[in-house]
C-alpha cells in the first residue's frame, strides 16, 4: 500500500496493492496495522456505510461536532466520485482550504478525512457505490452540513451542471 500526503498534509490518499490476472483482482482495502504504519494514525473504526448514488448526486459537506467527530475513510465500490475533505478547525493553518481526488472502482484509491473536516462527494457515473468506515458513530444531534458552493470555500467541482442534493444538503450553512 502507498500513501500519500495531500496538500492539507493530514488529508492522505491511499493506494492499495492490487494482485490482478485473468480471472479478476484481489486487494486488501484495510489492514489495521498497515494503516497504522503508513500514516501514523491508530484510529479504530467503529461503522461502515455505503452509499449508492445516480450520477450528478452531491452528497455533504457534512461533519459532526464534539464529542461525536468523525474520521472517515473512503474508497469507491463502483463507479467514480469526486471526493473532497474540507479543513474546519479553528485555528489551523489551513482553515478553509479543501482537497479533492477522484476516486473509483478501477483506481482502488482510498481517501483519509480526519476528524475536524468536512466530507462530501460528487457522484461522476451512474450507480457510484461509495463504502467509508468511521471512528465514531452516527449522532443526528452532533450532524452539521455545508453548503456545496460555498463561495469562501471555493471548491472546484468537475462538473459545472447543478448538483441533485437532498433536501437537507440543500439547506447547507456557510462556513
Amino acid at each position: 500500500m502507498k500513501a500519500t500526503r495531500l496538500a492539507i498534509p493530514d488529508v492522505i490518499r491511499l493506494e492499495p496493492r492490487v494482485l490482478g490476472d485473468d480471472r479478476g483482482v484481489f486487494f486488501e482495502s484495510f489492514n489495521h496495522r498497515l494503516f497504522r504504519e503508513l500514516t501514523g494514525l491508530d484510529r479504530q473504526f467503529v461503522q461502515d456505510n455505503h452509499s449508492v448514488s445516480a450520477r450528478g448526486v452531491l452528497r455533504g459537506l457534512h461533519y459532526q461536532l464534539p464529542p461525536n467527530p468523525q474520521g472517515k475513510l473512503v474508497r469507491v465500490a463502483r463507479g467514480e466520485i469526486f471526493d473532497v475533505a474540507v479543513d474546519i478547525r479553528r485555528g489551523s493553518p489551513t482553515f478553509g482550504r479543501w482537497v479533492g481526488e477522484t476516486l473509483s472502482a478501477e483506481n482502488h484509491a482510498q481517501l483519509w478525512v480526519p476528524e475536524g473536516f468536512a466530507h462530501g462527494f460528487l457522484a461522476l457515473t451512474e450507480g457510484a457505490e461509495v463504502l467509508y468506515k468511521t471512528t465514531d458513530f452516527y449522532a443526528p444531534a452532533s450532524e452539521r452540513c455545508i453548503i456545496w458552493d460555498d463561495p469562501e470555500i471555493g471548491i472546484v467541482w468537475p462538473s459545472s451542471a447543478t448538483p441533485r442534493l437532498s433536501p437537507k444538503d440543500a439547506l447547507g450553512m456557510r462556513l
